[in-house]
């Protein structure tokens, strides 16, 4: 199973939800069974590291984000993943403009009917309030695609 976390330019919400999600199925001993991966709706940050505030937050948590670099979301994606998460609405809007109708379906938001807000202008504890929306969300993706892969 192969899961992909979208926000915009690839270095707050969706490397972070990416590094909470990879260290949770590395716990559940599912590192064979589910890879990860983030992207960004759009190129501003293509080849950097995740924002330094974002990393930090998140390694206070115990998770980490440094070898993560930020890319572009591109066409291939739709097909060769089985979930593509959207971290707020608006991205969500993006990705279904931009998606084949036969991988709608595929499409998703982290947190069902809410929006995980974009930390970067604001200061410590939206980057905290991140974590809390992503660890929450994260837990229960987990839950769901363990279910998917025990079914079959």
């Amino acid at each position: 199973m192969r899961v992909l976390f979208v926000c915009t330019g690839n270095i707050c919400r969706s490397p972070t939800a990416a590094g909470v999600f990879a260290d949770l199925v590395r716990r559940a001993g599912l590192e064979d069974a589910i890879h990860v991966e983030s992207a960004g709706t759009h190129d501003y940050h293509v080849g950097e590291a995740p924002d330094p505030r974002a990393q930090e937050h998140a390694r206070r948590r115990g998770y980490d984000l440094s070898a993560l670099r930020a890319r572009r979301v591109r066409k291939a994606d739709f097909a060769a993943f089985d979930v593509i998460v959207a971290m707020d609405r608006g991205h969500l809007e993006i990705l279904e403009h931009n998606c084949p109708p036969q991988e709608r379906g595929k499409l998703r938001l982290l947190v069902k009917g809410r929006d995980v807000p974009d930390p970067y202008y604001g200061g410590p504890e939206g980057f905290e309030h991140v974590l809390d929306l992503v660890e929450g969300g994260c837990l229960a993706l987990l839950s769901e695609l363990k279910d998917r892969i025990t079914a079959g």
